[in-house]
């Protein structure tokens, strides 16, 4: 993963897309009826139960709209909530709230929708050694807070992007001709570029897992679409020489199967990419 200050610089640069996307050269219906020197209070009111996340994302977008705004939090990121529930108290300037208003409700909504179904699966794994991955499955541009969100509900990231993990997948392996040759050149190119990064290699087939541990210095083998005896095989083989991931189309009716199968990590898209927004209002005082 990405260091803590890239992380931050990511979460700067998409709060200040979100607010000129959305306010652009100013917020034309609060400028045109409420007076700049008018003060207010609002609440975030829970209106669907759930897991709430984007608590601490909020601050960071009130602070930014306005730093004279104050925030009250009655309940923290990663708290079960229920229909009624009153997240925390914003108070100030009535402009800035509602300048802040539209893009704290969007981000959190989905920020809970994804923590919420986190821990849905993270309770299936329970009694498990098996940890449960985002991918890189989610909205351009939104990927900071979303990968955010599985940590909040429970879950752990997997690569930020592109560039802070090798994935040798599929059509690397094919494009490269083949899996050992695709490990080789990847390795090398690290080493003449003076790079640190991980190496996953993805495997179609038990046969590929076979070629894969023929190669040193791979971190870990992603047992892609195997079914679940296919999946025990693969983690047998591959023993203690890396570390094992299942991932294609696990979903919650079979994410228990993979996790008793062995595997170290399941990642899992629909985190995601297969969430509903979490209901959240905020209702001025």
């Amino acid at each position: 993963m990405i260091s803590d200050i890239q992380f931050k610089n990511e979460l700067d640069i998409l709060i200040q897309n979100a607010i000129r996307e959305d306010v652009g050269p100013g917020d034309y219906s609060s400028l045109a009826c409420i007076p700049a020197s008018a003060t207010g209070k609002a609440k975030l009111l829970v209106k669907e139960d759930g897991i709430i996340a984007g608590v601490a994302f909020a601050k960071m977008v009130f602070g930014y709209v306005d730093p004279n705004l104050q925030i009250e939090t009655f309940i923290q990121d990663g708290t079960p909530v229920k229909k009624g529930d009153i997240v925390f108290h914003v108070s100030g300037s009535s402009q800035s709230i509602l300048k802040s208003e539209r893009v704290v409700l969007n981000s959190m909504q989905r920020m809970s929708a994804i923590a919420t179904k986190t821990k849905e699966y993270t309770r299936l794994l329970e009694g498990t050694n098996t940890k449960i991955l985002d991918t890189r499955k989610t909205t351009p541009g939104f990927r900071a807070c979303e990968k955010w969100a599985v940590k909040i509900g429970g879950g752990e990231n997997h690569r930020f992007a592109l560039y802070d993990m090798i994935m040798l997948k599929d059509n690397h392996n094919d494009f490269a001709g083949g899996i050992t040759l695709a490990i080789a050149k990847t390795k090398a190119y690290l080493k003449e570029n003076n790079l640190n990064l991980k190496i996953i290699v993805e495997a179609r087939n038990l046969d590929e897992i076979k070629e894969i541990l023929q190669s040193d210095g791979v971190f870990r083998i992603l047992i892609d679409n195997f079914n679940f005896d296919d999946t025990k095989k693969a983690v047998a083989l591959i023993g203690d020489k890396c570390d094992t991931e299942s991932s294609g189309n696990i979903n919650e009716n079979t994410i228990r199967n993979y996790a008793e199968c062995g595997v170290d990590y399941i990642s899992s898209g629909a985190l995601t990419h297969s969430v509903y927004n979490m209901d959240l209002s905020l209702k001025a005082l």
